[in-house]
């Protein structure tokens, strides 16, 4: 049985098996550390991690998928997964656990962004997530303070989770070959949350402050802040100089 690949689903689905056990034994460890028995796998397409994730020892496997046809190929090709697919968008679902699990996948492109935030929703349940992005989305997520990539998603995410950039993919591994790069990153949950007002008042000064990231913090973030709180020297900074921690301290000083 055969399968297409969607252009518009942001598919380019691995092949290389020495790049599949890689993924797997980082995942293995996690699964060691944590003690976690659930995992989902987002966007399994044709099976190439999913048939290692499969054979997993005492792990309660769920994939989401958006494909009809792969749906089809992966429960004809592996009559196990039978009941274990969620035939939706990943961006559409409820968590698929009442409890904590890990988050694994060879993640569509066109929506990797959007899967690291709605991990983000979940951070409570999901102490670690394993992906495959275009390289500089996953080099844009472990970026540092004072880097120009070092934008909205490296503070959101870091702020929760410590993230780990493991390797390089390149380009010959996937079926059709991307014109870019890819990498894979592991986020591990922080176990000492960083102290702020409230998540919504941290995603609110972070995303304010980047969306005008030329800007000084004073003209960016200015109708967040009183003026007497705008004449602190940190207004003079743009965001990119910010630590995670100027940014929760800010909160507590916000409107």
């Amino acid at each position: 049985m055969q399968y297409t690949l969607k252009k518009s689903l942001g598919q380019h689905f691995l092949r290389d098996e020495n790049i599949c056990r890689k993924i797997v034994a980082a995942l293995e460890k996690s699964l060691e550390d944590t003690a976690i028995t659930q995992l989902l796998e987002v966007g399994p397409g044709g099976g190439a991690l999913t048939k290692h994730l499969i054979q997993l020892a005492n792990i309660d496997f769920k994939a989401v998928e958006l494909d009809d046809e792969k749906v089809t190929y992966l429960e004809h090709t592996y009559p196990g997964l039978k009941d274990k697919i969620i035939h939706k968008s990943f961006l559409d679902i409820d968590a698929p656990f009442d409890n904590n699990f890990i988050v694994v996948g060879n993640f569509p492109y066109n929506i990797s962004s959007q899967i690291l935030f709605k991990v983000l929703d979940w951070k409570d349940q999901v102490p670690v997530c394993i992906g495959m992005f275009q390289k500089e989305v996953a080099q844009r997520v472990a970026a540092k303070p004072n880097s120009k990539v070092y934008g909205i998603i490296s503070v959101l995410i870091q702020a929760f989770y410590d993230v780990e950039y493991l390797f390089d993919v390149p380009q010959g591994c996937f079926n059709p070959p991307p014109k870019v790069m890819s990498g894979v990153i592991r986020l591990v949950r922080k176990t000492n949350a960083y102290e702020m007002r409230s998540v919504k008042d941290f995603f609110t000064v972070v995303k304010t402050s980047f969306n005008q990231r030329r800007k000084t913090l004073r003209n960016a973030s200015r109708s967040l802040f009183s003026e007497d709180v705008l004449k602190d020297e940190i207004f003079n900074k743009r965001a990119e100089q910010l630590s995670i921690d100027d940014f929760a301290a800010l909160t507590f000083r916000m409107k």
